[in-house]
C-alpha cells in the first residue's frame, strides 16, 4: 500500500520534456540544488517528495510534466494492470468527493487502443475508493483536478502522480498565439543554448507573437512560469495545504530581479504580430523591457558595440511560406547578420537545412532541437568586427 505521508515521501520522480530538450531541463533542475539520476531523451529522473513537485511545477520552463511514482508492477494485461491499480492506497491520494483523470504511454500487444487502459486504470481507483469510502470520485478527460498516469511497456508498468496536470511547456501568458507560434518550453530552450549573457543586448526580428523575446526578457528577470499559472494537479491531492504552495509562491516571488539598461527588441513587418506581441509582452509583466517596432527584419534596430545576441526564428516551408521565395529571405538573412550585427552571435532556428545554406556563413555550432515533429537546428554564427575566415561565404551552413 502507498504510504499516506507521501507529501513528505520521497520517490522516484520523471520529468518529461519534449526531444531534445532534456540537457537545458537537467540544466534547470541541477540549478534549483537537485541531483539528476538519469538523463534521457525525453527527460530526467531524479529522487524527491510530493513538496519538491510543488517547487519544480512553480520553477522549470523546459518541463512538461513532474510526474511522482506510486508503484512499479509487471502487467502481461489489462487485468494485470487493474489488480496492480487496486492495490493502491487511494483514499489517501483522491478526496472523497474529488475528481481525477488518467493518462497514459501504452506500447503493449494486448492493447489496441490506449483508451481501454485509462479505463481499468479509472476502474480500479473508482472501485477501491468506493469500497473504502462508499462514495465515487468523478472523472473524466479534462485535466482540471487529481491527474494519474500509466507508462506500461511490454510486461513492465509504473504507475505515477502526474503532479502538473496541463503542460508546463506552455507558460500561461501567450494570450494571443499568433500563427504557428514555437512552444515557450521550446523557446526557452532555445535562448539556454545560446551564449547570451542576459544583460546585453537581445535582437530578435521576424518576431511574430514575441515567444522568443517575451521568454528571453522571463529569463533574464527569472520570472518563472508559475508567476503565471493558478491551478496545479497537485492541488487536488488529499492532504494538499493551501500553505505549501505559498511557500513555493513566495519563492519565485522573491527572486525577481531589475536588469539595468537591458534591451529586448523585437521586430516584424506585420503590424498585428507587434501588437500581439505587446499584449502578450503586458500578459507577461515585461512589456516595459520590450522594445517592439513594425518594421522588415533588414531595419531592425541593433545597438552598437552591443555584444549581444540576434535570435531569429524565420519561415523554413514546412507549415508556413513557399521555399523557393524563403530562399531570398534566407540570404537577406545572411547579409543583416554580417552588415548590422557586427560583434553580436547571431542565431538561427530552421528545420530547412537547405534553405540554411543561403545564410552563406559557416555555422560556428548546431544545436539540434525538434519543433512539434520537426527536426529543427540551433545555427549559431559568429559575427566578428572586422575581417575574420569566419565571416567568408561558406557552401555549408
Amino acid at each position: 500500500m502507498v504510504v499516506t505521508n507521501y507529501f513528505e515521501q520521497e520517490a522516484s520522480l520523471t520529468i518529461t520534456s519534449h526531444k531534445r530538450i532534456a540537457p537545458y531541463l537537467a540544466a534547470e533542475v541541477k540549478a534549483l540544488g537537485y541531483t539528476v539520476d538519469e538523463e534521457f531523451i525525453t527527460g530526467i529522473k531524479m529522487r524527491g517528495t510530493i513538496l519538491d513537485c510543488i517547487r519544480l511545477n512553480l520553477h522549470l520552463r523546459c518541463a512538461s510534466q513532474v510526474l511522482y511514482s506510486l508503484k512499479q508492477f509487471e502487467a502481461a494485461d489489462a487485468d494485470a494492470v487493474y489488480h496492480a491499480v487496486s492495490e493502491i492506497d487511494w483514499p489517501a491520494i483522491l478526496p472523497a468527493n474529488g475528481y481525477f483523470s488518467v493518462t497514459s504511454n501504452v506500447l503493449n500487444d494486448t492493447i489496441n487502443n490506449r483508451m481501454y487502459a485509462n479505463l481499468r486504470v479509472k476502474d480500479a481507483i473508482v472501485d477501491t475508493m468506493r469500497k473504502h469510502t462508499g462514495v465515487r470520485p468523478d472523472t473524466g478527460s479534462e485535466l482540471k483536478g487529481t491527474v494519474v498516469h500509466l507508462f506500461w511497456k511490454n510486461d513492465k508498468a509504473e504507475l505515477f502522480l502526474d503532479t502538473s496536470g496541463d503542460s508546463l511547456a506552455r507558460h500561461g501568458y501567450r494570450k494571443i498565439p499568433g500563427l504557428a507560434p514555437m512552444l515557450e518550453g521550446l523557446a526557452a530552450a532555445t535562448i539556454y543554448a545560446t551564449n547570451w549573457d542576459r544583460k546585453s543586448p537581445f535582437i530578435n526580428p521576424m518576431c511574430g507573437s514575441g515567444t522568443l523575446a517575451i521568454e528571453a526578457a522571463l529569463i533574464a528577470t527569472k520570472k518563472v512560469p508559475g508567476l503565471f499559472r493558478s491551478n496545479y494537479a497537485f492541488m487536488h491531492l488529499q492532504g494538499y495545504d493551501a500553505a505549501m504552495y505559498a511557500a513555493a509562491y513566495r519563492e519565485i516571488e522573491e527572486q525577481v530581479i531589475e536588469v539595468p539598461g537591458l534591451r529586448i527588441i523585437a521586430t516584424d513587418n506585420n503590424p498585428r504580430a507587434i501588437e500581439n506581441t505587446e499584449l502578450n509582452a503586458i500578459a507577461a509583466g515585461v512589456d516595459d523591457v520590450l522594445r517592439c517596432k513594425v518594421c522588415d527584419f533588414t531595419d531592425t534596430p541593433v545597438p552598437d558595440n552591443g555584444g549581444g545576441v540576434m535570435m531569429i526564428n524565420p519561415e523554413y516551408g514546412e507549415r508556413l511560406g513557399d521555399v523557393h521565395a524563403l530562399e531570398e529571405t534566407y540570404a537577406q538573412i545572411g547579409d543583416f547578420m554580417k552588415q548590422k550585427c557586427k560583434g553580436y552571435t547571431g542565431y538561427v532556428f530552421t528545420g530547412n537545412m537547405e534553405l540554411a545554406k543561403k545564410i552563406g556563413l559557416k555555422a560556428k555550432r548546431r544545436h539540434e532541437f525538434y519543433n512539434s515533429k520537426i527536426d529543427c537546428r540551433l545555427l549559431e554564427y559568429e559575427l566578428y568586427d572586422g575581417t575574420r575566415r569566419e565571416m567568408s561565404v561558406a557552401h555549408n551552413p
